[in-house]
């Protein structure tokens, strides 16, 4: 049986197990003495050595198995640990990674001979108390029985901890055949490959051999539960209630769902005309079943931020060792769930925050110590749903950010006019996010080159999402990111302007009121509203749009927008109503304005432009 197959489903439980390792090892350098990490880091490591073998991967079975052996030596006493046997382990499982990416791709890599050397000479105690590393046992050789060919009822059951579980029954089926000849395997060799198959598997082996040699054999394949030679019931077999799908067929359904709601919504509209009463019927079911349809896929898509997460403790560590700093880093909301194509794009985001946090915000030990801080400095990552939205922050307790100093060099590089004379929070983030500006001293390894906040803001922003920064001098800094919960189809508010229509995403508005013109003040020379004694500056659409107000326009419906704590009051023409919208992929064409958010279709058919609540703050 062909085991490339499985390539894809190795690769991602190798990756789970890799991020294990790095959890494991960052909480055992953390405490030397505990035993949980170690014994977490040694199951991982096994595991993953007996998937590649299972495989056929040996570079990477053969580097697994030398973490494993420095692992055992640890594990019991032989080996003390300490920092330079955690480098190694962290190298290890960094290499083992890199193996495990090449060999799935089809290409494995050559060995790293120098490293594998370096694991088991670690291995050995000064004075010889280690043990060799043991050879992997040979194929067992089987006697002949001298009985007549006989056709034997086998069910074996897979251990249900056991990971590729499709894969180790399609090894059985591999010794067995070796035995004999096999017939009436049930599930099929199809349902192998499927995350469906629940470990069950039975079939008939017409061979000379004995029970205890054939029970033998098939052991040898590892992770072998149980094996009984009678008739077993099959119903049942291969049933499941969990199932891995290829994240390319729910992009692809994703896709079907929004030009269903698309022709959803011009169904609707043109029942509404035809005055037709079954048609609207009608309508109003398959309106139902398309939105139920569609909650279900979006939900299928939701996954926990932790997965992103996860890979960022490591990257602290690392960041604390070639920076000279004291870094604890601390996460909060994992559980919270995003969209995947939304999760997919905000990791690059919060590395260039964490990197940012660490280089130009913590100070080093003997300057916190000066300033009567603890030497080690804290950097928190967490996630928060807020209404439509999900908020990550990037804080740390460190130096913050010098407003002066920013100020200042932002006049000189022309980025602030000279009658700026402070920088407010929402200015402070839009300097720091302009392309090539960077306030380090000089170029490293981590930061300096001008692109981190810049990246971030473009990357939120094409996400249809906010930055906001908090910060205070000598008390730490804040970076916050808001996204929406998915990308592909949204509520929003339909609104009409100089003739067009626009489409506001529901999750940033607050409420909406009328223009009261006896409401209206001023504040730093901008007009504003005051709406139950909040003063929220106002921006008219029209004016942004046509470059002309109303003309004895009876009345102005006002939609207040909120992002984070700002508000701003979008005065429009008309309310046209909600409806779902599917975001349509959108190449901005040069000179955009950049309140544009992206495109929709709307239920006539005619496309309507999304406006970026952020840009009219």
């Amino acid at each position: 049986m062909d085991l490339s197959k499985y390539a894809a489903l190795f690769l991602t439980e190798s990756r789970e197990h890799l991020n294990a390792c790095n959890r494991s090892l960052l909480e055992w350098e953390r405490a030397p003495a505990a035993v949980e990490p170690v014994d977490r880091l040694f199951r991982a490591i096994h595991t993953i050595k007996g998937m590649a073998a299972t495989m056929g991967y040996a570079g990477v079975a053969q580097l697994a198995h030398g973490a494993e052996n420095l692992l055992d030596a640890l594990r019991h006493g032989r080996v003390p640990a300490g920092p330079g046997v955690f480098q190694l382990l962290f190298r290890a499982v960094d290499t083992l990674g890199a193996a495990v990416e090449t060999a799935a791709a089809g290409s494995e890599q050559d060995i790293d001979a120098a490293l594998i050397a370096e694991l088991d000479g670690a291995a050995v105690t000064p004075m010889g108390e280690g043990e060799p590393a043991s050879p992997a046992a040979p194929e067992p050789r089987l006697r002949r029985a001298t009985d007549a060919p006989r056709a034997r009822p086998i069910q074996v059951i897979i251990t249900r901890s056991a990971v590729m579980r499709g894969a180790r029954a399609a090894l059985v089926l591999r010794r067995a055949e070796a035995l004999g000849a096999v017939s009436g395997v049930q599930p099929p060799l199809a349902q192998l490959e499927r995350d469906e198959f629940d470990g069950k598997l039975f079939f008939r082996l017409q061979t000379r051999h004995s029970d205890d040699q054939i029970a033998a054999a098939l052991r040898t394949v590892g992770d072998v539960d149980s094996l009984v030679f009678e008739e077993a019931a099959s119903e049942g077999v291969g049933r499941g209630r969990q199932i891995r799908v290829d994240l390319r067929r729910l992009d692809a359904l994703m896709k079907h769902v929004g030009e269903l709601v698309v022709a959803k919504n011009r169904l609707t509209a043109l029942s509404a005309d035809a005055g037709d009463a079954t048609l609207a019927e009608l309508s109003g079911q398959i309106g139902r079943l398309v939105s139920a349809m569609q909650g279900d896929v979006l939900a299928s898509r939701m996954t926990p931020v932790g997965e992103v997460f996860e890979r960022f403790p490591r990257l602290a560590r690392d960041l604390s060792r070639e920076l000279g700093k004291r870094i604890r880093f601390d996460m909060e909301g994992e559980e919270i769930e995003l969209d995947r194509s939304v999760l997919d794009e905000i990791g690059d985001p919060l590395l260039h925050l964490i990197r940012n946090a660490a280089d130009h915000g913590i100070e080093p030990p003997d300057q916190r110590l000066a300033a009567g801080k603890p030497a080690e400095g804290r950097i928190l990552l967490s996630a928060a749903r807020e209404r439509n939205t999900v908020a990550l922050r990037v804080t740390d307790d460190g130096r913050g950010i010098d407003r002066g100093r920013i100020l200042e060099k932002a006049r000189k590089e022309g980025v602030a006019t000279p009658d700026v004379e402070s920088l407010t929070d929402d200015l402070l983030v839009r300097v720091l996010a302009r392309p090539g500006f960077s306030t380090a001293q000089a170029v490293s390894g981590v930061s300096g080159r001008g692109v981190g906040v810049d990246v971030v803001m473009t990357r939120v922003r094409a996400l249809g999402g906010t930055l906001e920064v908090r910060t205070e001098l000598g008390r730490g800094s804040t970076f916050l990111i808001r996204v929406p919960l998915t990308l592909a189809i949204v509520r929003a508010l339909l609104a009409e302007s100089g003739g067009e229509r626009y489409a506001v995403p529901l999750a940033y508005v607050a409420e909406t009121v009328e223009f009261d013109r006896r409401a209206v003040t001023s504040v730093r020379d901008r007009e504003a509203l005051v709406v139950r004694d909040q003063v929220i500056p106002t921006v008219h659409l029209r004016d942004l749009v046509s470059g002309g107000a109303a003309v004895g326009a009876p009345r102005q419906p006002t939609v207040i927008l909120e992002v984070g704590e700002r508000r701003t009051a979008l005065v429009v023409d008309a309310l046209l109503g909600q409806q779902d919208i599917v975001v349509e992929p959108f190449d901005a064409p040069r000179g955009l304005p950049p309140f544009v958010g992206g495109a929709t279709i709307l239920a006539d058919g005619r496309p309507a432009l999304i406006l970026d609540a952020a840009a009219l703050l």
